[in-house]
């Protein structure tokens, strides 16, 4: 069995959704098919996602939400009469709409999102129906009746173990196809609760351990995971085949195809995943899968960047003498919500350069190679960083430098 999950943009509109309907009937295999709401159908648009927070804003201030809800149906009804559905049987979706200001709420947390789900519910629900007017035997699962529990805080949530004993006792038919909306679950008293990014990817994740997944395919609007940033590097070499560790360190570092916190329910299952384009499904894309036998190509496998890292500068005399005197920094860093990544010396704006590669680990000359090519360029490290792992090497520059320190370690290593 295949999962497959397909982002906002790759349904869209009722030619995108159609493109992704003959994906999923190109292959038997590809049962689950989980869904994203409708994104933006341009660069000028508004994603369903942001009308229904606009939606709930005005129902929380006891505003008139006519025109709202009847902008949220028309993206629906836009889609359903692509495909020849009546108005009659799109009716359940405005009724839904409709409805929502007025169940009951222990707080606005949780109004905003249960209004912010609907962006899925209402678009598997639609998809359903788009697949049984055209004969395919369909059903629209809702992780309320999946069994899908979640713990945390109603925008923030956290997949309890439990649903993974509930997804085990679904029965599939081998003729069947799922169509499961992304993005939330179920508190365990019965309030609905989002995740806080990657909504639906780790949907699809936890699907993929769920019903126990040979692949987990994500379907997006690009090639697959490139080796650099595209707006950095013009035309950057697309990675087939990178492990999970590889993605989490790339995530991390500003590769934006994934959030790191998505891989972790198919990680957890050891379920490989295919990123993929919904407007190329012949290209391959890149696959991530587990570390064991994983031979790698290059010793270097991308290069990121993130900007805008804080540095400070503290100082005092006899400071190795102090027992706990860094334990009360991280208390206070802690006590306000600020995170850490590593200690340098100096009061500049930061950006990190993350360079990645299994195959760094047999390469013993890669930081040597990497700062030398960096220097013959005058940049100087502010600070160097290599994991654990031996599979990341995090580089400290100035910020107006990351650009050039990304295109300079790529030419060395890819070109």
């Amino acid at each position: 069995m295949k999962i497959v999950k397909f982002g906002g943009s790759s349904l869209a509109t009722g030619e995108s959704v159609a493109q992704a309907i003959q994906i999923i009937l190109s292959d038997p295999q590809r049962q689950v098919m989980v869904v994203s709401a409708p994104g933006k159908r341009n660069t000028t648009d508004i994603k369903v996602t942001d009308l229904l927070i606009k939606y709930a804003d005005l129902a929380l201030k006891h505003k008139n939400c006519v025109e709202i809800v009847n902008k949220i149906f028309s993206r629906y009804q836009e889609i359903g009469h692509y495909f020849g559905l009546a108005d009659t049987e799109l009716s359940i979706i405005k009724q839904i709409l409709l409805e929502l200001p007025n169940q009951g709420y222990p707080n606005e947390k949780y109004l905003l999102a249960a209004f912010k789900a609907h962006g899925e519910r209402l678009n598997a629900r639609l998809i359903t129906l788009v697949l049984r007017h055209q004969g395919i035997n369909s059903r629209f699962l809702d992780p309320a009746e999946a069994g899908l529990i979640v713990t945390g805080e109603p925008n923030d949530a956290i997949v309890n173990p439990e649903s993974y004993l509930n997804l085990d006792q679904i029965k599939i038919k081998a003729d069947e196809r799922i169509v499961f909306p992304g993005f939330f679950c179920m508190t365990p008293s019965g309030n609905i609760a989002t995740f806080s990014r990657g909504g639906s990817d780790i949907t699809g994740a936890i699907l993929a351990r769920g019903f126990h997944a040979d692949l987990y395919e994500n379907f997006t609007d690009v090639n697959g995971i490139f080796a650099a940033n595209p707006h950095i590097i013009e035309h950057p070499q697309s990675i087939k085949k990178m492990t999970y560790r590889e993605m989490r360190e790339l995530s991390y570092a500003g590769f934006s195809v994934f959030h790191d916190e998505a891989l972790i329910p198919a990680i957890q299952g050891q379920i490989p995943i295919n990123v993929k384009n919904t407007h190329d499904p012949s290209n391959p894309g890149t696959m991530i899968v587990p570390e064991k036998d994983f031979v790698p190509d290059n010793a270097i496998t991308g290069v990121t960047s993130q900007k805008h890292f804080s540095a400070l500068y503290l100082h005092k005399y006899l400071l190795n003498k102090e027992a706990g005197f860094t334990l009360r920094i991280l208390q206070i860093l802690y006590q306000h919500n600020i995170p850490y990544e590593h200690m340098p010396s100096g009061i500049e704006d930061y950006a990190i350069i993350m360079v990645v590669g299994e195959g760094m680990r047999q390469k013993h000359t890669i930081s040597r190679q990497i700062i030398d090519s960096l220097g013959d360029h005058d940049i100087s490290p502010q600070m160097i960083n290599q994991g654990a792992s031996q599979i990341s090497i995090m580089i400290g520059t100035k910020k107006e430098k990351a650009d050039e320190a990304v295109k300079i370690i790529y030419q060395k290593f890819f070109n």
